[in-house]
């Protein structure tokens, strides 16, 4: 029962460390020196901890450290939750804007058929417009490796097909069984 007591312990003090904030607050705060930054953003100087912190306690906000690694380090006095929340709220902003660009890819063979690789051209063009790169690749199978002069002039031709909306970032390279190159969109001006 005992050793059962002791694990529940170490576990919250545990969870209580993971979930330390960033920032030193207040009481945290324990250097002799610092050099303070009032909510106006001037500069009050260098001064002791305490003082400090009776300061940023009169104007109800809180001692907040900032550049822990300067000397001596800066603190500035704030209202950490309204911080908090600005610095949530320009991540959540940044998340939103952000693309995620895709890969994606089309696999042929070195005897493809006119109809199928204009279909394929197609399609390799509809991603590219919707701004998704685009991996083009040739399977070759038994005998057709000796033929792999005929994949990297498929891909070639591939690639003029989708000229007008892409560049090629990468030339056609043989790996194993396959030949790959990759495409993507060409940035609009």
């Amino acid at each position: 029962m005992r050793m059962i007591r002791s694990f529940a312990v170490f576990y919250l003090l545990e969870v209580l460390t993971i979930s330390k904030l960033d920032h030193q607050l207040n009481d945290e705060i324990r250097d002799k020196e610092l050099r303070v930054i009032g909510s106006d953003g001037a500069q009050l100087g260098i001064m002791s901890a305490a003082e400090a912190n009776d300061l940023a306690d009169e104007q109800g906000l809180d001692l907040v450290k900032i550049s822990p690694n300067a000397v001596p380090p800066v603190c500035k006095i704030m209202d950490y939750s309204k911080f908090c929340f600005d610095q949530k709220k320009r991540e959540k902003e940044a998340r939103k804007n952000q693309k995620v660009v895709e890969i994606k890819e089309i696999r042929m063979s070195p005897s493809i058929d006119t109809n199928d690789f204009n279909t394929k051209a197609k399609n390799a063009q509809k991603f590219l417009k919707e701004g998704n790169r685009v991996k083009v690749s040739v399977r070759f199978r038994g005998r057709e490796m000796a033929h792999t002069n005929l994949g990297e002039k498929l891909l070639m031709e591939f690639a003029e097909a989708c000229a007008e909306v892409s560049t090629m970032e990468k030339n056609p390279k043989l790996e194993g069984r396959f030949m790959a190159m990759f495409l993507t969109p060409k940035t609009s001006k």
